[in-house]
């Protein structure tokens, strides 16, 4: 009867305990950001008067402290402004230890100068006949829609490519893109694009297409990244792909890989022992359903059964599940004598 009684006690104070902290975290959260949005509000029709719409504030609680505002610029469809800012109880606000006046005026310029920079990049792309669906978090890189086959890979590689030299070219000699080695586009499949999160029309582009959610509800489906080469502003508009997988995915190739090779490494090397570090896997030029990538393994375990800091690698092709496909070229000596990895290219 009286451990009943003690259970029955402990349940009702850590149902006590749980909904006092889940009440006082809520309402902490919802206060402090309403005042900051308060704040911010206040700051934005002070001094950009009629110029600036909140239209969001996210509680940046526990990482930070304060909140994020989220500005559109009246007049301009593209651009969002973001302030972070943190009000005390008695309205005061500081925007990451800097003059909120001062944050807000360099947001302003920030927003609008991204706003200007993405109607370049989606005007280029637009003028080649692929839409960016989707930006990474800074705005780069862009999304675009492509179905992806041996027979359209070539084409489609150097169509984007055209785009980005378009972009680099409308960008002027003087822009990041220009004075960059490289640019990269992601591409997702049709499919994958259709059941993608689009948000609210109303929003922002840079808003509405930097996204976490839609980004995630892209990036949970293997999607190919391609790089595009720059020097001196010119574009290698042939590309460099490579198969971007969802963590699970990725998992499971690096192990069939890895068994694989294991098994063909056996004969010559009965104690091998193959590296979980996974390199990079390109696609070969013209296909879709072959990709090469550098296996580290070593001859002999190290005390503990293990394989580190591995001065052997095999360079291997595999099909999309990582069946080894081909022969198993192996490269020694990988590492300087700073123990830093150097691969040869492939």
């Amino acid at each position: 009867m009286t451990g009943s009684r003690r259970r029955q006690w402990r349940t009702v104070m850590t149902g006590l305990l749980a909904g006092s902290l889940v009440v006082l975290m809520g309402a902490c959260g919802a206060v402090d950001t309403e005042d900051d949005r308060r704040a911010a509000e206040d700051l934005a029709e002070k001094h950009f008067p009629g110029r600036l719409k909140a239209i969001g504030a996210r509680t940046l609680f526990p990482g930070t402290g304060g909140s994020e505002v989220t500005f559109a610029v009246n007049g301009d469809r593209d651009a969002v402004v973001r302030l972070r800012i943190d009000t005390d109880k008695h309205g005061r606000g500081s925007c990451d230890r800097k003059d909120c006046v001062g944050a807000l005026t360099e947001a302003v310029e920030r927003g609008r100068r991204q706003a200007e920079d993405f109607r370049t990049l989606a005007s280029a792309f637009d003028a080649c006949g692929y839409e960016i669906v989707a930006l990474g978090p800074t705005g780069a890189p862009p999304y675009v829609v492509a179905e992806l086959t041996n027979a359209t890979v070539t084409r489609v590689l150097g169509e984007i490519g055209q785009c980005v030299r378009r972009w680099v070219a409308a960008s002027g000699p003087d822009s990041t893109s220009a004075k960059g080695q490289g640019a990269y586009v992601n591409v997702v499949s049709p499919a994958v694009a259709d059941r993608r999160k689009r948000g609210d029309g109303s929003w922002p582009a840079l808003m509405r297409l930097t996204r976490s959610d839609l980004l995630a509800s892209l990036t949970k489906h293997a999607h190919v990244s391609v790089s595009y080469e720059i020097e001196a502003g010119r574009v290698d508009t042939t590309g460099s792909a490579r198969v971007v997988r969802p963590f699970r995915e990725r998992q499971k190739f690096g192990e069939t890989v890895h068994d694989a090779v294991e098994e063909r490494l056996r004969p010559a090397y009965p104690g091998v022992v193959v590296s979980d570090y996974q390199w990079i896997w390109r696609l070969e030029r013209g296909r879709v359903d072959r990709q090469t990538g550098y296996v580290l393994f070593c001859p002999e375990p190290d005390a503990r059964g293990r394989c580190v800091d591995s001065d052997d690698a095999a360079l291997v092709t595999a099909d999309e599940k990582g069946n080894v496909v081909g022969k198993v070229r192996l490269v020694h000596d990988v590492r300087d004598g700073s123990g830093v990895l150097r691969l040869p290219p492939y």
